[in-house]
C-alpha cells in the first residue's frame, strides 16, 4: 500500500480525499498493521474495519471469510450498521455479487440511485488464495482514488488474516460449513495453509471434498528458490485409520523434502516410514517437481491414477510408468520420470474419488475444456462441485484435485494488485469473468 506521494516541495505528502464528511487521510499500510497487531487476534479485523469506516465516512465496513469449499462466506470483522448477531450468518455464494467478485477478482460498485448508499465489494486475496471479501457502504460514489484505497486495504487485510490465524480458531471456524469429524479435522490440518498460489511461472490450486467416511486424501505444494513441488496422495481405508496413515505419509514427505532430498529420496523415505510404522497400510500418490530455472519436470507415480493435461484445448491422459504404492512389503524402487510440460498447459492431478462409478455420466475432459478460462482455484472448485453433484451429495471416497497452470520460465502472468480504478470496478462483472481476469 502506498502511504505517501511526492509533494510540490519535494517532501512527502500524505494522500487525502473527500469522504462525504470533510477531508479524510488515507490509511497507510503501517497504520493498518500497527492497529491490527495492537488488537487481540480475534479483534484485528474489527479494528481495521473501524479505521477504514472513519477514514471514508462509511456507514459500514465488514470482512467476510470464504469457507474451505469456496461455496459460502461468513461475516467476521465489522464496523458500523452491519448485522453481527450470533451465530454469524453463513451466506451462500452461488449467483451473488460476492461470487462474481471472488471469481473475477475485481472490485464491484453497486449504485442504486439517489439517496441510497453505494455498495463496494472488493476481493481479499493473497497470491491467488481467495481469503474473503471487503464490503463497504459509502454515502457517495467513490472516485478512482478511494477505489484504489479500498483495493490496497483489501490486499493488506489478506496479510492480517494470515498473520493472525495462527493465534485463534475464529478463522478456522469461519471456513467450516459444517462441524468436522475427527478424521476430517486431521485431514484438513495436513493441507497447505493456502489452497492456492500464484507465481510468475505458474498458478496452482487444490480442492478436496471428504467422503461421508473420510478416505485419507491429501494434497500439498511448496515453492523453493528454484523449484515448485506438488503431491497428491490417497491413504487406504476410511475414517481415523486413513487419516493417521495420511499423517504418517505427509510427515515423511515433508521431512525428506525439507532436508533437501531429491524426488527419488523423498519417495524412498515415505515408503520406508510406511513400512516401519504404517501397520501394513499403504498410500498411493504422485510427486511432481518442476524447475523454475529451465522448466524440467520430474514425476513419480506410486500406484496412483494418471494425471490429465490440457494443451491447445485438447485433454489427454498422461500415462507414465506406475510403481508400487508407499508401504508395500515387496522389493521395489521408484522411477523418476519426465513429463512433457509446456507453457500454456494445464495439468490436473487427482485421486480415484474423482472417478467414482456414480459419476460415469460426468465427462471430466469436457469439463476441463469448459473451465479453461477459469483461474485454477475456480476450476478445481468447479470440478469438485460437479463430482459431488453427480453423486447426489454423498461421496463413497474422498475427491481431490490439484490444478496447475504452467506459464513457463521467464514469464510473468501474475498481478498482485487487488485494486482497480473506478472504470474497471464498474464494468459489468460477466464481461470481466469472460475475459479471464484473475489477478491477486
Amino acid at each position: 500500500m502506498t502511504a505517501c506521494e511526492p509533494a510540490g516541495d519535494g517532501g512527502p505528502a500524505t494522500r487525502t480525499y473527500e469522504n462525504g464528511h470533510g477531508r479524510g487521510r488515507a490509511m497507510t499500510l503501517a497504520e493498518a498493521l500497527e492497529a491490527a497487531e495492537a488488537a487481540a487476534p480475534v479483534e484485528s479485523l474489527d479494528v481495521v474495519a473501524r479505521m477504514l469506516a472513519e477514514r471514508l465516512g462509511a456507514a459500514s465496513v465488514s470482512f467476510l471469510i470464504t469457507d474451505f469449499t469456496g461455496g459460502s462466506v461468513v461475516r467476521l470483522g465489522a464496523a458500523g450498521s452491519v448485522e453481527t448477531a450470533e451465530p454469524a450468518q453463513r451466506i451462500t455464494l452461488r449467483g451473488t455479487l460476492y461470487d462474481d467478485v471472488i471469481r473475477s477478482q475485481r472490485p464491484s460498485v453497486e449504485d442504486k440511485g439517489e439517496g441510497a448508499l453505494v455498495r463496494i465489494v472488493a476481493p481479499v486475496t493473497n497470491r491467488g488464495d481467495a481469503i474473503g471479501l471487503l464490503e463497504l457502504f459509502l454515502p457517495v460514489m467513490p472516485d478512482a482514488e478511494v477505489m484504489r484505497e479500498i483495493g490496497e486495504t483489501a490486499h493488506a487485510l489478506a496479510y492480517i488474516v494470515i498473520a493472525n490465524r495462527s493465534f485463534t480458531d475464529v478463522y478456522q471456524w469461519g471456513r467450516r460449513t459444517t462441524p468436522l469429524s475427527l478424521a476430517a479435522e486431521i485431514q484438513h490440518r495436513l493441507l497447505p495453509a493456502s489452497l492456492a498460489c500464484e507465481a510468475a511461472q505458474f498458478a496452482v490450486a487444490g480442492a478436496l471434498e471428504p467422503a461421508d467416511h473420510v478416505g485419507g486424501d491429501t494434497f500439498d505444494y511448496v515453492i523453493d528458490r528454484d523449484t515448485v513441488q506438488l503431491s497428491v496422495t490417497d491413504a487406504m481405508g476410511h475414517d481415523v485409520d486413513a487419516a493417521l496413515l495420511a499423517t504418517l505419509l505427509v510427515g515423511a514427505l515433508r521431512r525428506a523434502r525439507r532436508a533437501g532430498a531429491d524426488l527419488a529420496e523423498q519417495a524412498c523415505q515415505a515408503d520406508k516410514a510406511m513400512r516401519e510404522h504404517g501397520r501394513l497400510g499403504y498410500v498411493t500418490g504422485q510427486l511432481l517437481r518442476i524447475s523454475l530455472i529451465d522448466g524440467k519436470t520430474e514425476f513419480i507415480n506410486a500406484g496412483h491414477p494418471w494425471p490429465l493435461r490440457m494443451r491447445d484445448g485438447q485433454v489427454r491422459q498422461i500415462t507414465p510408468k506406475i510403481d508400487m504404492p508407499f508401504g508395500f512389503h515387496f522389493p521395489h524402487t521408484y522411477r523418476v520420470q519426465s513429463l512433457d510440460l509446456r507453457p500454456g498447459d494445464r495439468l490436473v492431478m487427482l485421486t480415484d474419488g474423482m472417478l467414482e462409478r456414480n459419476a460415469n455420466s460426468l465427462d471430466l475432459a469436457d469439463l476441463l475444456v469448459h473451465t479453461r478460462a477459469l483461474h485454477p482455484r475456480e476450476a478445481a472448485r468447479t470440478l469438485i462441485a460437479a463430482i459431488v453433484e453427480a453423486n447426489h451429495g454423498h461421496l463413497q471416497d474422498d475427491a481431490t484435485v490439484m490444478c496447475l497452470d504452467w506459464h513457463g520460465v521467464g514469464q510473468s502472468q501474475r498481478d498482485a494488485d487487488t485494486g482497480a480504478d473506478l472504470a474497471e470496478a464498474s464494468a459489468p462483472s460477466t464481461d470481466r469473468a469472460e475475459r479471464g481476469a484473475f489477478p491477486g
